[in-house]
């Protein structure tokens, strides 16, 4: 097995976890990582959208796809 080589973000989030005493402040952080990673996905569908790369009509194709991986 390899070691684990973490990124300074990981270590942050570990150090900052470190702090977790409470499920309250658990949810009030699950709450503010869902924010931060729905504001990235906002910026990166505005830079595809500006970019020509995503558009109405390939939204208009989009509408009522089941895209779902089929678990059986």
């Amino acid at each position: 097995m390899q070691p684990v080589t973490l990124t300074q973000g990981q270590i942050h989030l570990l150090n900052m976890a470190s702090h977790i005493k409470t499920e309250k402040t658990l949810d009030m952080l699950k709450e503010q990582l869902s924010k931060f990673y729905a504001a990235l996905i906002d910026i990166e569908m505005d830079e595809l959208w500006n970019s020509g790369k995503f558009n109405q009509q390939k939204l208009n194709e989009l509408r009522g796809k089941h895209l779902r991986t089929k678990y059986e």
